[in-house]
């Protein structure tokens, strides 16, 4: 027993944290537990009960399908424990999400014994996760006349999984809880320096926002036994930033309800509200959790007699309180009417909360069990040769006649499955679409793991073109936690068919290149539709959403996701580029310009940004699509040049090449496969049978706005305002401020280029700088510490073949070693250059940081509070975010360059730069 002792020996430690025993996910382990279950005169034995009963895990766990098995055994007879009757057997079945579960209720429904197959087959009709190979045998016992298994599809045929279960309250009663004012980042309900937690539930729930939030929560529970808390962004978004199941699990986990009483850690249902509402990432990820995100609109816009809006002395419009939601508020949501009420005072309608298919995720306390639901019931009709009868709400179909489509229109319909055949689709209208491509990252792929299991997936599915596992979250130090948790991660995606950033079996070298960029030159079709675990899946061809893992283990397990088609922004641009500029403060002034033409509204947020960029290849306009993430957008479509198109193809081909030739290849060749769309789609675009993606001229948007480059006169800075008086402003995103603003004359202790918003021509540039600085000054010494680290190996592998590399190293005092990767986190810089491997580094923020109450000049993409520097008692963090010169120049001096010391520090040097198209971008 010595897998018991050790697992009695851990929940031990874990009670001094006030943990309660860690989920069984082991079959050895559980072995153990139920050879003690069977041996009455045990000590140990009662105890051994209760792990089994209610803490394994379900799904396709290794642990699952021991416990299903002994379940069998016991419900067969071949077993007697009078704890567990038969009964008893398959309620606990009934609530293992498939896998194992699955194959032995299937055993027991199609078995000999009628009265055991009778009840067997009731739990059957209460379970949606089948697959192929469980949905094979129902239809053979249902052609070799087996009476049971057509009782069985028949009530799939009418969705009796769905129908039969209870209604949703008319009234749902919910006392407020305030998380903070202005938005809140997914990074304080789970921050990313506790990511390695994240699949341990109970643990990580432990660091949403503060402790004493906590115990708030806990009041208000006690206060109002009968009331839901709900979280909410004051005069802000909720859930900005990244994906983070793990942030709404800890929401969940904090004030929701638990999904089985026999599944530990797993709560679903929470509500979430912002006054400007809910991310759309987040949004999605509340609806898998069968949760309500309402958009309170609380806080309104003041105008005066004239309709005009009143501003501040800043420019900005004056805000004014359309009713409270102070912590500890009544209030009341009616389901029916859809409305938010305060006792008797109507206060919104909450209809955009309760559209058919939200009430139906509500129901089903989720959205996978309707998305399976729906193709188990399309299965048995099909058996049966039955039409399917109206069970579930049909998908909205919004169709303008005569109105052209934009591009995220034409992805769609052309992925779209299950639509009414020769209708064209339109912005509204609710789609479930085939995935072309599939990220995971290493941070958030525990929980896609778990995901998987406990929705009882073992493969990939074949409509997959493509999907890579990443390993970019943790290559900044291989410590324990990364040791404990990386190679296992890396052994399950690798098993379910993904290409791996470490191959399990020790062969190639481990890639930590940085997801996206991965994901971007993986994907080889414009016309592409990508899932990523990760709110910068950004891609800059075809269109790329972020999402949380429980979404991307859907797309990995199914080929497919569900959304409505999301309404465009179209972006486009005149003028010229000055000479010094950089094409990063061209997607800084974008922003700017935006919220300018638009009186501060962010008619970007939660919409697509369809960027007319033309003549930037895919490496370049990243730069755009991945800071659309900072924009608040759904996602972002770059229109290209049918030339620049092929060009970024014929880059993604090479790299795609070089993981081939590292190894990284599967059984199935699926990089290869990747290099031959890569081709067929060359092809198509040479013969001009199908140009590069582009909106039809009569395509309808949200809105259009033309960025003036002329108006782009000095890098533009991306500033978290940490000191701004209204709260509500600071760590947005949305201050954009010149580099004159800071006087030449800013403090700046760390520089950092790196992220997932540089590409290889920024690392020329850091060359270039230092090359001139040392020709300049006769040397090149740093006043602040400069941490580097290039996205990709590929990058390194072209700037050592171009001489570049050489370059840097020269200049550092620091460089990588795959060979001995650092074991701890840095904690303290001195005034040099760090070469650091490649990956995500400090803008993760999981492993390494800046000095506490430091200021940074980043080329990242966070800015929020914690992320990348935390505060001290004296003085906050700041994570200021601008082009790779202006933090070059800014290590060099120790604070702000003026904007002439910047123009010297930079002529002659090749920045990135963009011209717009003259060519018409419409098909």
């Amino acid at each position: 027993m010595n897998l018991y002792n050790e697992y009695i020996k851990e929940i031990e430690e874990r009670k001094g944290q006030g943990l309660h025993p860690k989920p069984i996910d082991s079959a050895e382990l559980l072995s153990e537990i139920i050879a003690q279950i069977k041996d009455t005169n045990n000590p140990n034995r009662n105890e051994c009960l209760s792990f089994f009963i209610y803490n394994t895990l379900p799904g396709t766990t290794s642990a699952a399908g021991k416990k299903a098995y002994f379940l069998k055994d016991i419900i067969l007879g071949k077993e007697i424990v009078n704890e567990i009757t038969p009964a008893f057997a398959l309620e606990l079945l009934s609530h293992m999400k498939g896998g194992t579960s699955i194959e032995v209720l299937l055993d027991l429904a199609l078995g000999s014994d009628v009265a055991i197959a009778k009840q067997a087959s009731d739990v059957l009709k209460t379970q949606v996760y089948l697959y192929d190979a469980d949905t094979a045998r129902l239809q053979e016992a249902y052609t070799n006349g087996n009476p049971v298994a057509k009782e069985i599809l028949e009530s799939y045929a009418k969705a009796e999984f769905f129908t039969k279960l209870p209604e949703i309250a008319e009234e749902i009663k919910v006392v407020t809880f305030i998380a903070g004012e202005g938005d809140i980042s997914t990074d304080l309900l789970s921050p990313g320096n506790q990511a390695h937690s994240r699949s341990d539930r109970e643990l990580h729930g432990k660091c949403m926002i503060t402790p004493q939030a906590q115990e708030e929560i806990k009041a208000l529970q006690a206060q109002h036994p009968d009331k839901s808390v709900m979280l909410i962004a004051e005069k802000g978004t909720m859930g900005v930033g990244s994906s983070r199941m793990s942030g709404v699990n800890n929401v969940a986990l904090w004030t929701g309800k638990q999904a089985s009483p026999y599944i530990p850690f797993v709560n679903i249902a929470p509500i979430v509200g912002g006054t400007n509402g809910i991310s759309p990432i987040f949004l999605t990820t509340v609806d898998v959790t069968g949760g309500i995100g309402i958009d309170l609109k609380n806080w309104v816009k003041k105008v005066d007699g004239n309709g005009t809006l009143v501003r501040d002395e800043n420019g900005d419009p004056i805000l004014e309180q359309a009713y409270s939601v102070a912590t500890g508020t009544v209030l009341t949501i009616n389901t029916k009417t859809k409305k938010l009420y305060n006792g008797d005072q109507e206060l919104i309608d909450v209809s955009r909360s309760f559209t058919p298919q939200k009430m139906e995720f509500i129901k089903a306390g989720g959205s996978y069990a309707i998305v399976f639901g729906k193709k188990i019931q399309t299965f048995a009709c099909k058996v049966l040769g039955i039409d399917i009868p109206t069970v579930f709400a049909p998908s909205k179909e919004v169709s303008h006649a005569g109105q052209g489509l934009t591009a995220v229109e034409k992805i769609f319909n052309r992925n779209a499955v299950g639509t009414t055949p020769g209708k064209i689709l339109h912005a509204g209208s609710d789609v479930r679409v085939e995935v072309n491509i599939v990220g995971s990252q290493d941070t958030t792929g525990l929980m896609t793991a778990q995901e998987l299991e406990s929705m009882a997936a073992k493969v990939i599915s074949p409509i997959v073109d493509g999907a890579y596992q990443s390993g970019c979250h943790t290559a900044s130090v291989w410590d324990k936690k990364a040791q404990a948790n990386i190679p296992k991660l890396m052994k399950f995606m690798n098993d379910f068919g993904l290409i791996t950033a470490r191959d399990p079996k020790g062969v190639y070298h481990a890639m930590t290149d940085v997801i996206h960029k991965v994901l971007n030159d993986i994907t080889i079709d414009d016309w592409a539709i990508i899932i990523g675990g990760d709110s910068h899946t950004r891609m800059s061809k075809g269109v790329a959403f972020g999402a949380d893992s429980g979404t991307v283990a859907l797309a990995l397990a199914t080929g497919e996701a569900s959304m409505p088609i999301p309404e465009s922004v179209k972006v486009t641009f005149k003028g010229a580029m000055k000479e010094y500029m950089d094409f990063r403060d061209v997607v800084h002034a974008t922003q700017a310009q935006m919220l300018h033409k638009f009186g501060g509204e962010n008619v970007f947020q939660g919409r697509i940004i369809e960027v007319h960029i033309g003549t930037l290849t895919a490496d370049q306009s990243f730069t755009f699509t991945d800071w659309s993430a900072e924009m608040k957008a759904k996602a972002s479509i770059c229109i290209s040049e049918d030339e620049t198109l092929i060009q970024s193809l014929e880059i993604a081909k090479g790299r795609i090449q070089i993981m081939i030739d590292k190894g990284m290849d599967n059984s199935k060749q699926v990089l290869k496969g990747l290099i031959d769309k890569a081709n067929k789609r060359i092809a198509e675009i040479k013969s001009g049978e199908k140009p590069a993606l582009r909106p039809d001229a009569n395509a309808k948007y949200y809105a259009e706005v033309e960025i003036d480059l002329d108006q782009i006169a000095e890098p533009m800075i991306a500033d978290p305002d940490v000191n701004n008086k209204d709260v509500s402003k600071r760590y947005t995103h949305d201050t954009i401020r010149p580099l004159s603003f800071y006087g030449g004359d800013k403090k700046v202790d760390l520089g950092f280029i790196g992220s997932c918003m540089v590409h290889k021509g920024d690392m020329k540039i850091l060359a270039q700088m230092l090359k001139n600085i040392e020709k300049q000054q006769g040397k090149v010494e740093f006043k602040a510490p400069l941490v580097v680290a290039p996205p990709t190996y590929n990058i390194v592998d072209e700037l050592k073949a171009e001489g570049d590399w050489e370059v840097l190293q020269k200049y550092s005092g620091f460089e990588f070693d795959d060979n001995a990767p650092k074991a701890a986190a840095r904690t303290e810089y001195e005034n040099m250059l760090y070469l650091e491997r490649p990956g995500c580094n400090l803008c993760m923020g999981n492993q390494e940081k800046a000095s506490k109450g430091d200021t940074v000049m980043a080329t990242s993409t966070r800015l929020f509070q914690g992320r990348v520097v935390e505060d001290t008692a004296e003085k906050k963090g700041e994570s200021l975010l601008s082009s790779t010169p202006v933090v070059v120049l800014s290590t060099i001096l120790g604070r702000t360059p003026s904007i002439e010391e910047y123009k010297q520090a930079v002529e002659g040097i090749n920045l990135t730069k963009f011209a717009p198209s003259h060519k018409l971008l419409v098909g």
